[in-house]
């Protein structure tokens, strides 16, 4: 059987590239709308463009600055062996199936109203890694304490990816169908944007 290959780092990289390059141009834009107020005889509305200009720009910075981060190659991998995350430049694992006793996919509605009044909607998704016996398993798996939750279960979050959740499915009843629980819907959450 050939694995499925999930490829996280050039979706994220791709995102960052798109977000950090508009509001690198919106930074710009309201700089030098700043400059043309203050040369008009405009302060309050200088300091407004000026402000937005620097929190625009401060994003495209950031992304530029965490640019290698975001970019290394991250992959989720199902196949016949187990689930793993390769992660060479990070924190790779890998977990056979019989270390599991069940796998599901968890995921939250988000409603996000944004400046304009528009609303969107995303969906966060997360892995969700149900050890067979948990006390065991953090020992067999020490590289995935930081995806550990209160309740025992492990969650790898993969952001909104609503698209992912039948290529997971699919990757699952292939490879592992008797610890496929499904998909888990955590309600929905509203939020400003």
């Amino acid at each position: 059987m050939t694995p499925v290959v999930i490829d996280i780092g050039t979706r994220d990289t791709r995102r960052v590239l798109i977000g950090g390059t508009v509001a690198g141009v919106l930074g710009l834009l309201a700089l030098f709308g700043s400059v043309s107020a203050y040369g008009g005889g405009e302060p309050v509305g200088g300091t407004v463009a000026l402000v937005i200009g620097l929190l625009f720009t401060f994003v495209a910075v950031a992304a530029i600055v965490n640019w290698k981060k975001v970019s290394r190659p991250r992959k989720l991998v199902f196949e016949p062996p187990g689930v793993r995350w390769d992660d060479p430049q990070g924190s790779p694992w890998a977990v056979p199936w019989p270390d599991l006793g069940a796998v599901r996919i968890s995921r939250t509605q988000e409603r996000v109203v944004q400046l304009a009044d528009a609303l969107t909607r995303r969906t966060m998704v997360r892995l969700d890694l149900l050890p067979a016996h948990p006390q065991a398993f953090a020992a067999r798996h020490p590289g995935l304490a930081p995806l550990a939750r209160p309740d025992g279960t492990y969650r790898l979050p993969l952001g909104d990816a609503a698209n992912l959740i039948p290529i997971i499915e699919r990757a699952m009843l292939t490879f592992a169908p008797q610890l496929y629980r499904g998909v888990q819907d955590e309600g929905f959450t509203v939020g400003l944007s």
